[in-house]
Parts: C-alpha cells; sequence; structure tokens
C-alpha cells in the first residue's frame, strides 16, 4: 500500500525555503545552478554510502511509508532527500550569513576542528566493530582535515554555529524518520551497529552525519558560486 509520509516529511522540508528563495531581498534563485552543483558533488558518495550500509543491513527503511518505488534498494524519497535536506540548510546558511554578522563565529574554527578530531578519532579507535560510528567518525575527520588544513576555510564556525540552529528543526524531520509520533520508524537501524546512543529517537551518530555532510554542501556551494566569494568567506 503506498503512503505519502516520507514524501511529505521531504516537501515539508524544502518548500517554505524554495519559495523564499525568489524573495527580492533574498533572491536564492539566482544560485541554484550551484547549489545543485554541490548537491550532486557531495551527494554521490553520501548515496553511495547509502546504498551500501542498506546493502549491509546498517539501516533499512519501512515500505508502508513510502512510495514503494525503490532505486538500488534505496527508497525514490531518500534519494529525494539529498537535495531537500541540503537545500533548506544551505539556504538557511546563505540567508543568516547574508543578513546577519556571524563572523565572530569563526574565531573558534579552530577549537571546533580541534574537538571534532579528537572526538572523531577517538570513536574511530574504540568503535572499529560498530560501523556506522566507525565510517562517520572517519568521513568527520577526513573533511575537517580537508577543509582546515588544506582548502584553509575559515567559516567553519559561522556554518557550526548555524547547524546548531538548525537543530531546530532537525529534531522534527529526524525524528519522525526514526519513530517520533509514528508507529514504527521510517528508517530503523541494526542496534549491533550503531553506539546505541539515542536523543530522543535519533542516534547520535545521526548528528555528526548531518553536520559532515552540511559542512561538505556549504564548501561546495561557495566553490560552485566562484573564487571571489570563497574568498570573501576566508575573511
Amino acid at each position: 500500500m503506498k503512503s505519502y509520509t516520507y514524501l511529505l516529511i521531504d516537501f515539508t522540508t524544502v518548500v517554505a525555503c524554495f519559495i523564499f528563495s525568489f524573495h527580492k531581498r533574498i533572491q536564492f534563485y539566482r544560485h541554484f545552478r550551484s547549489f545543485f552543483n554541490a548537491a550532486i558533488l557531495v551527494g554521490i558518495p553520501f548515496i553511495a554510502w547509502d546504498i551500501w550500509f542498506a546493502a549491509k543491513g546498517v539501516w533499512w527503511f519501512n515500505e508502508k511509508y513510502t512510495l514503494g518505488l525503490f532505486i538500488f534498494g534505496l527508497p525514490l524519497e531518500e534519494w529525494l532527500f539529498f537535495i531537500c535536506i541540503p537545500f533548506s540548510c544551505v539556504f538557511t546558511f546563505y540567508c543568516l550569513d547574508k543578513f546577519f554578522d556571524l563572523r565572530k563565529a569563526d574565531k573558534y574554527s579552530g577549537i571546533i576542528t580541534g574537538l571534532m578530531l579528537i572526538v572523531s578519532i577517538t570513536v574511530a579507535l574504540l568503535f572499529r566493530s560498530r560501523i556506522y560510528p566507525f565510517v562517520t567518525a572517519l568521513i568527520l575527520a577526513g573533511s575537517f582535515i580537508y577543509l582546515y588544513f588544506i582548502a584553509e576555510v575559515r567559516w567553519i564556525g559561522r556554518a557550526s554555529l548555524v547547524y546548531l540552529l538548525l537543530m531546530m528543526g532537525f529534531f522534527p524531520v529526524n525524528g519522525i524518520l526514526t519513530g517520533m509520533a509514528l508507529r514504527s520508524p521510517i528508517v530503523n537501524y541494526n542496534p549491533n551497529m550503531i553506539l546505541g546512543i539515542r536523543v530522543l529517537t535519533i542516534p547520535v551518530e545521526d548528528f555528526f552525519y548531518g553536520y559532515v555532510q552540511f559542512l561538505l554542501n556549504v564548501y561546495c556551494f561557495m566553490l560552485f558560486k566562484g573564487d571571489r566569494q570563497l574568498q570573501k568567506m576566508h575573511s
């Protein structure tokens, strides 16, 4: 039986941001091409990760909340997730950075990077047998090393502040996906492959998964917008 539950989650996540993209003071629509290029570039490895984990039984999807159309083991709604969620997140970052001076948060970029490297390396060493935290920790560490030490971006503090604000949307969206307010979760996790620490119904790994996905989408979005904007982000 078809259900539009997961599809509605995708839609409600992105619809307001899409509409306001055309506001005359925001005009985010001018950057749609940059966003979609970024979302595709970042989405490819994340979707591959998703397909791999679904195949290994790290997580699986409850068909009764989907349309029933699966592509490489993922429901159609999960593919749309990698467009809808990044769109709302990058749009929020773009707006907050445009209308508010968040640069004071950038002085904490080094501290945040150091803290995330300590946490991710520790988790990777202690939980090598639990594939979700292990892989997430490695990718998180690698992303911070690249962004801070190689690409030398200094907006990590700014982006991290925005990510904290995005938690107001993260909790209801991810909460519903993991079983909050539903009889059963849309996304189910193998308890032997996660840490088992949850915030309400959300596995703690999801917070770091979303964090690194957000940072990489912001970086690639700025990259596709042009070097001048990247240089501005360094200032």
